[in-house]
């Protein structure tokens, strides 16, 4: 470390004496680590979520270590709990003591907002890996804030026109009171109703309650073409079973925006055969890109991946695509944020590229779930990208 230190002040020297400061100065700055803070939940009821997000981050900068020009990489982590009031705090922290050049994160919509408010329009770069917050990308939305993953709108919007294309008329929505299961509902009725289907009942179940046996008793009086749901982890598996035990499968289809047999199906088992989903991402997504990550992530963490891992990988090539567009020299903010909205990324999911909001512009899939798995059985919207209503980039 000492040579090269002495190497460093030796052509700082040459490059002056030379007339090139400008060459050293840039040698200079690629001896400094760049800085990513990580803000995930590392412990609570998202813990697996945040440690595969981190998984994904860590895997795509070693691979893609020749994009860094040589840089290395100071990781910088903080555990949020899922937790919306450690927000501020911990974005500070990373923002003012640490000097962070990325900060990635969350995985909870409202802790998402706390970050927003502090990070936006300032000099470290936002990326989300999971959070969901139409309001992120839409009225927070801001120069340095991207997102690698989706936003509440787009797994939902494009199951409207399945259902309707299903012959389906009359649905009976549900979710949990709260954000991200709202604008799932809305996003689901905006597109069903635009083609003449009808919500003939809203119901919202207070978060995160999960004695589902009398909505879905409801439910059934009421005898819909079809139930349009968002639940997701423990939630989703008990609606699920709840579902079926009361003897609905076969009566009433359910469909779903993708979390709802994301990371469940073995909990789910028999009961989730035939439930039709719309997500970014499927396991078994037959393209070079997800074969090669999905062996390379199991033999790097010793389990499978999943969308949350995918979603942290996305965000590790995306900054390596940015850096080497810049020869590894991210010192101008504004040059950078030009790279990354000008990236596009060969993901796992498919190739995408981002919006004026920076939020993904991506293919949404139709899912079945048969003999346990999730089988894509189409593209339900091709490079959907999101209205972003309220952004003023």
């Amino acid at each position: 470390m000492h040579n090269n230190k002495n190497r460093l002040r030796k052509l700082v020297t040459a490059c002056a004496t030379a007339g090139l400061l400008g060459a050293a100065v840039t040698a200079a700055n690629a001896a400094e680590p760049v800085k990513v803070g990580v803000m995930l939940p590392f412990s609570g009821v998202y813990a697996a979520l945040g440690d595969a997000g981190r998984n994904g981050l860590k895997l795509a900068l070693q691979q893609n270590a020749a994009q860094l020009h040589g840089r290395e990489i100071e990781f910088l982590e903080l555990d949020t709990e899922a937790k919306p009031e450690r927000a501020p705090e911990l974005a500070s922290s990373l923002l003012d003591k640490d000097k962070a050049d990325f900060i990635i994160g969350p995985v909870h919509s409202g802790v998402a907002m706390g970050m927003s408010k502090v990070l936006r329009n300032k000099d470290a770069i936002m990326i989300i890996p999971n959070a969901g917050a139409a309001a992120a990308t839409g009225p927070l939305c801001a120069p340095n804030v991207f997102r690698t993953s989706f936003s509440s709108w787009q797994p939902s919007y494009p199951m409207g026109k399945v259902a309707l294309d299903a012959g389906y008329k009359k649905v009976v929505t549900m979710s949990w009171n709260y954000g991200m299961g709202k604008e799932s509902l809305e996003a689901f009725e905006e597109s069903f109703t635009a083609g003449g289907g009808e919500i003939v009942k809203q119901i919202l179940v207070p978060f995160p309650k999960t004695e589902f046996q009398p909505y879905i008793t409801d439910i059934a009086a009421t005898a819909p073409d079809a139930v349009f749901v968002f639940f997701a982890g423990g939630g989703a598996v008990k609606f699920v079973k709840d579902y079926n035990a009361l003897g609905l499968s076969d009566k009433i289809p359910l469909l779903g925006a993708g979390f709802l047999t994301e990371g469940t199906l073995e909990a789910q088992g028999d009961a989730a055969e035939g439930i039709l989903t719309t997500l970014h991402y499927a396991d078994n997504l037959d393209n070079p890109a997800n074969h090669k990550f999905r062996q390379d992530y199991a033999s790097s963490f010793g389990k499978p991946a999943d969308i949350y891992a995918v979603q942290g990988y996305d965000a590790g090539l995306l900054i390596a695509q940015a850096m080497n567009t810049l020869g590894g020299d991210i010192s101008d903010r504004k040059a950078l944020i030009k790279a990354m909205e000008e990236s596009t990324i060969d993901s796992p999911r498919g190739k995408f590229t981002f919006s004026k909001a920076h939020n993904p512009v991506q293919d949404i899939y139709l899912r079945k779930v048969v003999n346990g798995e999730n089988q894509v059985l189409s593209i339900a919207a091709q490079a959907l990208e999101d209205p972003a209503r309220g952004c003023k980039l």
